[in-house]
């Protein structure tokens, strides 16, 4: 990407401002919301780095909450459309940006909407890059609808619990392994990308945190229309919603009979006998193809 060395003229929060911020507005945190506000310079520091978003990217966030995140990406990307379902905090954050960097106040939009139903034409312009820290009751809905929605995203770098990080960057045969895992491998690659420890937070949650980026495939291996989408989506839930049974008996549902379960698999090259999580995501799409 083009220059992406940091400008260096936000001022961002600390404890303190976070706290003040938080006070002055009202503001305290839901866990109905999944609200836990970054209060540390250097992890949001290290979270812009890590999603490796430089000054040709417009960036999604989602849950801007005070704009600690908004601040230090302010610092490094064109333009920031920040997705905020609280009323409170949407109103404020263009202020904040306006106090602590006044010269980038203009490269932030704000929409208040559900990230959960936001859609391309509620943005002012088409994002390239989600830089995130989601709410964590509804991580992993959120990630997989912003890339079923919004083709443009070419990365992803989101921070979420740790325990679901996991789960999203699981390879098949791993005992955490499952329809996170497969639906996120439906759009890109997944993996790791680091920890983030509770003291950086406020209030302090109760889990763990980690990175995880999400790159999407340059030249997709298989069609990601809707239709074909919902298709393999469908038979992913079918082979996990009894994930300790066999493809044949777990798929008979989904396929009409255990007999036709068979079948399809068959026809598919996959073991019957074999179960969901030793499948990755170039399999579903192959058995949700077959008829």
């Amino acid at each position: 990407m083009s220059d992406d060395s940091p400008r260096g003229q936000a001022a961002l929060l600390g404890p303190a401002e976070v706290r003040t911020l938080a006070e002055e507005f009202g503001v305290r945190p839901t866990k109905q919301l999944g609200q836990n506000f970054v209060h540390d310079a250097n992890t949001v520091r290290r979270i812009v780095s890590v999603a490796g978003v430089g000054r040709d990217d417009v960036v999604l966030e989602v849950g801007p909450g005070l704009g600690s995140l908004t601040l230090a990406l302010l610092d490094v990307v064109d333009r920031v459309v920040a997705v905020e379902i609280d009323p409170k905090l949407a109103a404020r954050l263009p202020e904040t940006v306006a106090q602590r960097a006044p010269e980038l106040a203009g490269n932030l939009d704000v929409v208040l909407q559900d990230a959960m139903k936001v859609m391309p034409d509620d943005l002012p312009v088409t994002p390239t890059a989600l830089v995130a820290n989601l709410p964590y009751n509804v991580a992993v809905p959120v990630l997989l609808h912003l890339f079923a929605e919004f083709p443009s995203l070419r990365t992803a770098l989101v921070m979420v619990q740790a325990e679901v990080a996991d789960r999203l960057a699981a390879q098949p045969g791993s005992k955490v392994y499952g329809v996170p895992s497969v639906k996120a491998c439906f759009f890109g690659e997944v993996r790791r990308a680091g920890a983030v420890g509770r003291a950086v937070f406020w209030p302090v949650p109760q889990v763990e945190s980690g990175l995880v980026r999400v790159d999407r495939y340059t030249e997709p291996p298989w069609p990601t229309d809707a239709e074909h989408r919902r298709r393999v989506f469908a038979a992913v839930d079918a082979a996990f919603a009894q994930r300790r049974k066999t493809l044949r008996a777990a798929l008979s549902g989904w396929a009409g009979s255990a007999a036709e379960a068979e079948r399809r698999l068959v026809a598919a090259g996959i073991e019957p006998s074999m179960r969901g999580e030793k499948l990755d995501a170039a399999a579903f799409v192959r058995l949700a193809a077959t008829e």
